[in-house]
């Protein structure tokens, strides 16, 4: 059964119809490039046909790009030269695309071809718009919905069919830059005032325009600028004065953004440079090359992996236990402080009727003004409408009466970090609410299975852990306690897709995966100021591996007197067992000279008096001097690295995690760590066991026992296993 047909009508103008089986959204596959091909071939040879339309039998789109599962698999199916094959390809992908955009005019005189025209009926990502760029003519619906674009960049890839090369030639490198190198998407009418798409007109029209257009398009309405004679790229080609200064700029932004350690990034601007100086057919070989060698570095294939697939898998309830359906229709959510307005706001965006509770009523008043003033904002970008605002702030009430909140078949509870007041809370709600109702706790330390125990329904409590600031962060942490039972975690699973989140699952432990994992990162850098590594040398290194902050600046950000307080909360719970003391002689002292973070306006980095840093506190070299000899980079790069990564071995060796994908999705999602890598397994398949072995003997050596090995690497290394060979597609720990 064929992606792709065609219709033709009475007065001579195809209609090529694509329409993938099974799918929500056109997504194109390596069989489907022949199917189009036969089509257009086709319209080609036949003398009744004047001209081809080619759109999307999907209402309200027009494709998602090329299947990223079947770009993942691409490498592995390539035989033994994968290089070779790979670029073979994707050749074809050009020369296709190059039939279509020449549509059987004479090369010499450019004569002679039929026009074809796409007629997107909506959002066109990827591939989905790199095939309309190589027809004659992109007419686009007026669909407020729609999203244009070419976001390859965002998953390790960048646009390598045709994309890169026919935008940076129609628009000019500057202008393209921001939908190649940041993966904008626009509108239809922000795409046609960029230049992206020719015309955008009423989706009842689309078709009876795209027809009309055919059959008055001249000869040179079908030629393309850089077949024409006489093409001179906008803005100027590498060599002129302009076009020099843009490409300095662009590589300039580039290196300073992704600090050299995402390779698509770097290959998207070589293909554009290097193929603005030649042909253009020359220059489609360059991109393939370009593009054949992001395929080959094992980023790229493990961005695609945790970016897309594993994510998309655990959003479509990978690990949900099988029970029916428990989509929530009313939530009550305890306490109105940032966290839950924050939970309040994404819970009635999403159509759910919220019941936000506070002590005051001043106090649940104001939680719910963060939405209103949240929307204020959308309706100033014109992203929101009066009527929307009106219908979310309609959705939820601000009390301080508990009565509220019968109905609700999901209770929220984001109170004092406080084990008492969550157990006085917990009581109180649940002789309340009828006896089907879950009540998830938000917490990012306490042990739920403790919190569970002023519960009287064990089996209904569970941890949901949000990240702040909610409306602005993907991931969500499900936690099960020690008697939660299937459907408390369906009911979470459910709440977390009906808002749009990434869920990821595990067992309680001490705190759960994110934190468990991001702690060690921060405390290492500050191990390191008490060492005296020149603090700049610590912050640097991280943004160089690719994490968004450096340790030092991300304690300023959640708060130095968090860290105490966390600290002295864990020194309590191990006692003689405590690890970090060396941490805790710096963050103590911090706290104690009134250098809180970014709340006070002092921490690790000076601030002025509107909060924004001014640069590494001078202060800080009078108690920790920095020592004359300095670490080598990638030293200081490993130990912050490895003091993530070794949790999340050890997590999934003690059975907190369950699945390697969601420690993977939840590191990238959850606090940033190294994208490009594709998560802390995917980045120890990369750099492989038995080297992550050896190292971390190094570093345990030199440094501690925080580094010893686990003993699930070590059995790893000897046996030459990698992580998502042994543990992939949701295969438990032994």
């Amino acid at each position: 059964m064929t992606d792709f047909t065609m219709a033709t009508d009475a007065d001579g103008v195809a209609t090529i119809t694509w329409d993938t089986k099974g799918k929500s959204m056109n997504v194109m596959t390596l069989e489907a490039w022949d199917d189009l091909e036969a089509l257009i071939d086709q319209a080609l040879a036949d003398d009744a046909i004047k001209g081809v339309i080619l759109t999307s039998g999907k209402p309200g789109s027009f494709a998602g790009g090329m299947d990223l599962k079947v770009i993942a698999k691409m490498k592995e199916m390539a035989g033994d030269d994968p290089a070779q094959s790979l670029f073979d390809g994707i050749m074809n992908a050009h020369r296709i695309m190059r039939k279509i955009e020449r549509a059987g005019m004479d090369p010499k005189t450019l004569k002679g071809g039929k026009p074809i025209v796409a007629a997107l009926p909506g959002t066109a990502l990827g591939i989905g718009l790199e095939i309309p760029l190589s027809c004659h003519r992109i007419i686009a619906a007026d669909n407020p919905k729609a999203k244009i674009g070419l976001p390859e960049i965002m998953v390790g890839i960048f646009p390598g069919a045709g994309g890169t090369t026919r935008l940076s030639r129609k628009m000019g490198a500057m202008a393209a830059s921001p939908l190649l190198l940041e993966g904008k998407l626009n509108s239809p009418e922000a795409a046609k005032r960029a230049g992206v798409v020719d015309e955008v007109v009423p989706a009842e029209d689309l078709l009876a325009r795209s027809k009309e257009w055919i059959l008055n398009a001249t000869d040179a309405d079908l030629v393309k600028p850089w077949d024409a004679k006489g093409y001179k790229m906008p803005g100027g080609a590498p060599y002129h004065p302009a076009g020099f200064m843009t490409f300095v700029g662009a590589s300039a932004m580039v290196n300073g953004k992704t600090q050299g350690v995402y390779p698509a990034a770097k290959a998207l601007l070589s293909a554009v440079y290097e193929g603005a100086m030649v042909p253009f057919d020359t220059a489609l070989k360059i991109e393939a090359r370009w593009f054949t060698h992001v395929l080959m570095n094992p980023s790229s294939s493990a961005m695609i992996r945790s970016l897309f697939v594993n994510k998309e898998a655990l959003e479509k309830g990978a690990n949900r236990p099988a029970v029916d359906d428990q989509k929530v229709t009313k939530v009550g959510v305890l306490g109105a402080g940032m966290m839950g307005a924050g939970i309040a706001l994404v819970s009635a965006l999403a159509g759910i009727e919220v019941v936000l509770i506070d002590q005051a009523q001043a106090s649940a008043d104001k939680g719910k003004a963060y939405t209103e003033a949240y929307l204020d904002k959308g309706i100033a970008r014109k992203k929101v409408t009066a009527e929307k605002k009106d219908a979310v702030l309609g959705l939820i009430t601000a009390t301080t009466d508990l009565e509220a909140l019968k109905g609700a078949d999901l209770i929220v509870e984001a109170v004092f970090e406080d084990p008492a007041v969550k157990a006085e809370i917990t009581k109180k709600v649940e002789a309340i609410v009828g006896e089907d109702c879950i009540f998830a706790t938000n917490t990012s330390t306490l042990p739920i299975s403790d919190l569970a125990k002023a519960s009287v329904r064990p089996k209904q409590f569970i941890g949901i852990h949000f990240f702040s600031p909610v409306e602005k962060m993907m991931l969500v942490e499900i936690i099960k306690g020690r008697e939660t039972g299937d459907r408390a975690v369906a009911k979470a699973l459910d709440y977390v897709r009906q808002i749009r989140k990434t869920p990821i699952v595990v067992n309680d432990a001490r705190f759960f995966y994110a934190n468990r994992c991001i702690i060690p990162y921060i405390n290492e850098g500050i191990r390191m100021v008490a060492e005296g590594v020149a603090p700049a040398l610590i912050e640097n290194a991280a943004k160089m591996v690719g994490m968004p902050l450096g340790p030092l600046q991300l304690v300023d950000e959640t708060s130095i007197d968090l860290g105490v307080k966390i600290a002295k909360a864990t020194k309590a719970a191990m006692g003689d067992a405590y690890p970090d003391g060396a941490v805790d002689e710096v963050i103590f002292w911090m706290a104690d000279e009134g250098r809180l973070g970014r709340k006070s306006n002092a921490g690790f980095y000076s601030y002025d008096d509107k909060g924004k840093r001014t640069g590494l506190w001078d202060g800080l070299a009078a108690k920790y001097p920095v020592a004359d000899d300095q670490p080598d980079l990638i030293e200081v790069q490993e130990r912050l690295l490895f003091a993530q990564v070794l949790e999340a071995v050890r997590a999934l060796e003690e059975g907190v995690l369950e699945d390697i994908r969601e420690g993977d999705v939840g590191a990238i999602l959850g606090w940033g760590f190294a994208p490009w890598s594709g998560g802390p397994f995917s980045w120890l398949d990369i750099i492989g066991a038995p080297y992550a072995a050896e190292r971390c003997d190094q570093l345990a050596e030199k440094f501690g026992a925080r580094f010893a090995t686990p003993a699930l690497l070590r059995n790893m290394a000897d046996e030459g296993e990698e992580f998502y060979a042994r543990f992939g597609a949701g295969k438990q720990a032994a």
